[in-house]
């Protein structure tokens, strides 16, 4: 297949703008700066829907004292009486960068396609916070689900995790501890988007598609190199999901995977160890798609109806589920 034509202009774009010195890459860039240009850029690119019925903003308690921000939103009022149940979202940006805000129209796009609430976390960013950080504040907003959810409106008998980008490998990497840990909530759906799974940077698509694709091997790098403390990390599974010596048990998987995509390789080898593993997997390779075409739809309409797949999947998931256990 070929780069669909819009993702083929935006691409031409960027290069321009790289060129002219309109747009400067991260790597040349402090982690703040780079912070401030994702979240600028942001909006540009994504359809953001008005305000929802429910949009609150919280404070999690984290495991060593600090309140992590996070966002919960709802396309109608959440009551104790009739809870809801709610996808735990980490938002993506290579661990350094990416917020609540870049990550708005998403998750407001998700809690009206889905019917369901969207809790979004703001867990810590490298480097200030090095692994396993970010990975420890998305197991505790979990566990804040199955205490303080009922009181908030929401359902911890049907909970999903998701995330794009980082914001996958943090959802798998959750969807491994959940299953390890029955005291926290047993998520029914773990919906991963264009996730980094493996150790390594070495696959046949980060050959061919690292460099003129957006998502650049350089960027990649700046991002782990900040992230991590050691090489040693890398063989962590809750750095690279792949190396996760045994996957049986851990909830049925969406995978969403761009065609010209860096990390599609390692997408498909996880998506054959879980099925080996006897989970269910409900891949879908989407042509002419790029890195973060899910937040993208103001370029392509294949956003929004990939957005509108994953919010089918979790209505239908969250409905076989409703009332049992309860």
């Amino acid at each position: 297949m070929s780069l669909h034509p819009d993702i083929a202009a935006l691409l031409e774009m960027i290069q321009l703008g790289t060129e002219t010195g309109a747009r400067i890459p991260f790597p040349q860039l402090t982690p703040e700066q780079a912070r401030a240009d994702f979240d600028a850029s942001s909006p540009l690119l994504d359809v953001d829907p008005s305000p929802l019925a429910h949009e609150k903003q919280l404070r999690l308690p984290m495991r060593d004292g600090v309140e992590m921000a996070a966002r919960l939103y709802a396309d109608r009022p959440l009551n104790c009486a009739e809870p809801l149940p709610v996808l735990l979202y980490m938002h993506g940006g290579g661990f350094v960068v990416g917020s609540l805000d870049s990550h708005q129209p998403l998750c407001r796009g998700l809690a009206v396609d889905s019917g369901a609430a969207v809790l979004s976390i703001g867990y810590r960013l490298a480097p200030e916070h090095r692994f396993p950080i970010a990975f420890e504040d998305c197991v505790d907003a979990l566990a804040w689900i199955g205490r303080e959810g009922p009181a908030n409106g929401l359902d911890r008998q049907r909970v999903a995790v998701g995330g794009d980008s980082a914001g996958g490998t943090l959802a798998a990497a959750l969807a491994i501890a959940a299953r390890d840990d029955r005291t926290l909530p047993q998520p029914l759906l773990q919906v991963l988007a264009y996730p980094g799974l493996s150790p390594q940077q070495t696959s046949d698509s980060y050959t061919t598609f690292g460099s003129g694709f957006l998502l650049e091997r350089e960027t990649v790098e700046w991002f782990f190199n900040h992230y991590l403390r050691d090489d040693a990390d890398r063989q962590d599974w809750r750095f690279a999901p792949l190396t996760a010596p045994d996957l049986a048990g851990v909830a049925p998987a969406m995978l969403l995977l761009p065609e010209f995509d860096p990390l599609i390789s390692e997408g498909r080898d996880y998506a054959a160890r879980l099925r080996a593993a006897g989970v269910a997997v409900d891949q879908r390779i989407y042509p002419g798609m790029i890195h973060e075409f899910l937040r993208m739809g103001n370029v392509v309409p294949d956003a929004l109806r990939a957005r509108a797949e994953i919010g089918a999947r979790l209505a239908e998931i969250f409905t076989q589920q409703s009332g049992v256990g309860r």
